[in-house]
């Protein structure tokens, strides 16, 4: 049991978050919905809170760029227990408008953050017509 308690502060066996959206192609000013699968580890865990921001990508001149467009955070202290599935509604309503080029693609990259132990990321692509 201890073993599996360092492993999974170490990140192995750890609670693993995945985002799964109801579509994958959106409007500036629509709103996005979908729900946080959180799959429980090797041992129980307690979460802290889940942050998920939309991130901007585009590469100039072979130089890759990110920028954080907006973000939502989950506060929680819900236990999550070894082998568990849990689902968390996410909905998140995009910007209005944004100054993009058409480069530039779009991602959720969503974090757990648990009392004790490493981060779990998911990275989930969207596409986002330009009007």
């Amino acid at each position: 049991m201890i073993l599996r308690k360092y492993m999974a502060l170490l990140g192995i066996g750890s609670a693993k978050i995945d985002l799964i959206l109801e579509k994958d192609t959106y409007a500036w000013g629509e709103q996005v919905k979908g729900v946080f699968v959180v799959k429980g580890g090797l041992i129980e865990q307690q979460l802290k809170r889940i942050e998920c921001d939309l991130v901007m990508s585009h590469t100039e001149n072979q130089k890759a760029d990110e920028q954080v467009v907006d973000s939502i955070t989950i506060y929680t202290t819900k236990n999550i227990e070894s082998n568990a599935e849990n689902h968390i509604p996410f909905i998140f309503r995009l910007p209005q408008s944004i100054h993009s080029d058409s480069l530039g693609s779009y991602r959720f990259k969503s974090r757990l953050a648990f009392k004790e132990g490493v981060e779990s990321l998911d990275h989930d692509v969207i596409k986002i017509l330009q009007t």
